[in-house]
């Protein structure tokens, strides 16, 4: 069923589910949505599976005419969305019937809106996962003339999270990381300072990294044997300008690794824009694990109320 047509397709606009899993080791990044958390809590929202594809929004956003009357929600950064040109409210579903025009104007906060619909968005797979991976052709972004399908359920709009639930995506955030692994090639003072400093976010940042712009002085030996990079991880080439890994990274990487951005606080560094700020904090890996661990249930709460 046709649920709508793309009239303008935004900055960058594609399909985005939890990513592919199982082809790392053969070249295939894992792609998927960069803010996970708004992904997973828009799908809740609309009553569908987690994973289930949405469209990742950046920046400037599609306009998009309803050819069909079904529930939608729009979660993550607020690109300030609205239905035939009055706003509608972030992390909450509502309702879009057949003919309004759903369109976003000025970023107000953030940089990438989710919107999700009722029963998912059915756009080709590739290798098991819906998520656009331009680069190896694995789907394209959003184009004028587009038309989204999908199969809409019966689905009550009205669903939203509590005010004190919804994400500050500020521009100046702090980060928990988990140090290593390459620290012995890394002096001990590059490392206080990589903790102690404000770092800016570089214009040359996309989905596949965020590029830094930092004061950290090194002349360390960057080159390690190629390895498995993981997502969040902080890579640290010879210039001393630190780039974090994101979901369109490559699959192995052989710059030094000073930390790993932990996976609840991924979603404040994909939502910052550039000349955004940030700052790291050390943790453990039992406290990042704790972290991760109080993210799902409350994940799994909020799907339970919604079911």
């Amino acid at each position: 069923m046709k649920l709508f047509s793309v009239e303008k397709p935004g900055l960058y606009t594609t399909y985005q589910d939890l990513g592919r899993v199982g082809y790392l080791k053969y070249g295939v990044p894992a792609s998927g949505a960069l803010d996970r958390f708004a992904l997973q809590v828009g799908n809740i929202l609309v009553g569908n599976e987690r994973g289930a594809a949405g469209l990742e929004v950046t920046m400037q956003g599609p306009e998009l005419l309803a050819e069909e009357t079904f529930v939608m929600a729009v979660t993550g950064g607020d690109l300030s969305p609205m239905i035939n040109g009055r706003r509608i409210p972030l992390w909450k579903s509502v309702l879009i019937k057949k003919g309004q025009v759903l369109e976003f104007g000025q970023p107000r906060q953030g940089v990438r809106a989710y919107l999700t619909v009722s029963g998912g968005f059915h756009a080709k797979k590739y290798m098991g996962s819906r998520s656009v991976y331009e680069p190896a052709g694995l789907g394209r972004k959003l184009e004028k003339g587009d038309e989204l399908v999908g199969e809409p359920r019966q689905q009550k709009a009205g669903t939203g999270l509590f005010f004190t639930e919804i994400p500050d995506y500020d521009r100046d955030v702090d980060v928990r990381v988990v140090k290593g692994p390459h620290h012995e090639q890394i002096s001990d003072k590059v490392v206080s300072d990589f903790f102690a400093m404000t770092h800016d976010v570089s214009p040359q940042s996309n989905r596949m990294g965020y590029r830094l712009q930092s004061d950290l002085a090194t002349n360390h030996e960057a080159n390690v044997i190629s390895d498995g990079v993981p997502l969040g991880g902080i890579q640290l080439p010879g210039n001393g300008q630190p780039i974090i890994l994101l979901a369109d990274r490559q699959t192995t990487g052989g710059y030094t690794r000073i930390g790993t951005v932990i996976g609840p606080d991924l979603p404040l560094v994909a939502q910052l824009p550039p000349g955004g700020k940030i700052r790291f904090k050390e943790v453990s890996v039992e406290e990042a694990q704790e972290a991760a661990k109080q993210e799902e249930q409350k994940l799994r709460i909020w799907e339970r109320f919604t079911r």
